[in-house]
């Protein structure tokens, strides 16, 4: 049985549709899945990255693409009606659910439809209380002030980092870093023993000498 870890932020259009991608992109293996949440701004900060948002042009881009993924795809995708927003409250309530960081795929698939399916405000406070609600009956005892839960998330944002884990979503497999919605199908051939991985292109690709000076 292969195994990935899907480092995820429930900020990003991009995880939710892979998320509910990627049982039909990996249908016929057999793979175990880690859902581990993060915080994308460190990641992003991590790189100096201001992201789709902080562009403009790419911003207004990006929401038009999610949304017409969402419809070529089939997956229930409206914007939420304030983005970016702060994920931490989301992370940490699913995190509430976790004792070692990864979270189940119930767990994930609710807070991501609080935010992907109404197109209402992510962090409405009584929406954010009813998602609690929803998430009671998975959390984790022994955590009352939350610090377990702020450990972990913490701790998955770190050990993201440490193996060159640099946006979301991420998949790690293998040893590889697979980033992005688009790379299904990339990390589908790794899975599968696609001999290219085995050639000396993965790592040529990454040689390639940086032609602008900083």
């Amino acid at each position: 049985m292969k195994h990935i870890v899907f480092y995820l932020d429930f900020v990003s259009p991009y995880a939710w549709l892979a998320f509910q991608r990627l049982p039909e992109a990996l249908e016929g293996l057999s793979y175990s899945v880690e859902y581990r949440p993060v915080l994308l701004g460190a990641l992003l900060q991590q790189h100096g990255n201001p992201g789709p948002a902080g562009i403009a042009p790419k911003r207004d881009w990006t929401y038009r693409h999610a949304v017409w993924l969402g419809h070529h795809l089939g997956v229930p995708l409206k914007m939420p009606a304030r983005h970016p927003f702060n994920p931490l409250p989301l992370l940490r309530q699913t995190l509430a659910c976790s004792r070692d960081g990864g979270i189940n795929r119930y767990v994930a698939e609710t807070a991501f439809r609080h935010v992907w399916q109404d197109g209402l405000e992510a962090l409405d406070a009584q929406r954010l209380t009813a998602l609690a609600a929803e998430l009671e009956p998975q959390l984790q005892p022994d955590d009352a002030d939350g610090a377990r839960a702020k450990a972990l998330l913490r701790s998955n944002t770190d050990a993201a980092v440490a193996c060159g884990v640099f946006g979301v979503p991420a998949f790690v497999a293998q040893e590889r870093v697979f980033w992005g919605l688009d790379s299904l199908p990339m990390l589908r051939a790794c899975l599968t023993g696609d001999a290219w991985f085995d050639g000396p292109e993965w790592e040529a690709a990454a040689s390639v000498a940086q032609g602008l000076k900083g």
